[in-house]
């Protein structure tokens, strides 16, 4: 499937609403919540749109702090019937594009222990595990939290966890 991007506004919101109900069980952003990150939020949201057809099969955004030079990947949603098709990665190298525009150092996220896909994803993409957090969702699932530098001339130390963790927790329970 071929997809495109664009920076999201308001007139996204009901695809959005309807990305989050298809994609997540829980925790899902109410529709007040996705109307502030849309339009009122220091924040960089973008959506894939299928082409032809303009249907929206995905939407990422990015948050950025006052005073800071690390933005955090905070929501990252694709269709399920076009996981697997090269959204997801259009999406995460558009936003690093923007957060580097931006002159931001580092990216990062937290992922649900349980979804190996987006875990395979942000690990093919140079994304490093930085901590395991526990009962962080709220059905009780743990999430890795990840990082990825995007200046090479910043020499901020990744910390990792110890290879022994990584086997206790690779199976990806909750």
């Amino acid at each position: 499937m071929s997809c495109s991007l664009r920076a999201a506004t308001v007139t996204d919101l009901d695809a959005l609403c309807h990305l989050e109900s298809i994609c997540f069980d829980g925790d899902r952003f109410t529709r007040r919540q996705l109307a502030y990150l849309l339009a009122r939020a220091n924040a960089y949201t973008l959506v894939a749109y299928a082409t032809p057809g303009n249907e929206v099969v995905g939407y990422a955004t990015l948050l950025f702090r006052r005073n800071s030079r690390v933005t955090r990947l905070y929501s990252f949603c694709v269709a399920p019937q076009t996981r697997g098709g090269g959204v997801g990665r259009a999406l995460l190298e558009a936003l690093e594009r923007e957060a580097r525009r931006r002159d931001m150092t580092r990216l990062q996220l937290e992922v649900r222990a349980d979804n190996r896909v987006a875990l395979g994803l942000y690990r093919r993409m140079g994304f490093s595990v930085l901590r395991w957090l526990d009962d962080y969702y709220v059905d009780g699932c743990a999430a890795w939290q990840m990082s990825k530098l995007l200046s090479d001339s910043t020499l901020e130390e990744c910390s990792t966890i110890s290879s022994d963790a990584v086997g206790k927790r690779a199976r990806g329970s909750c």
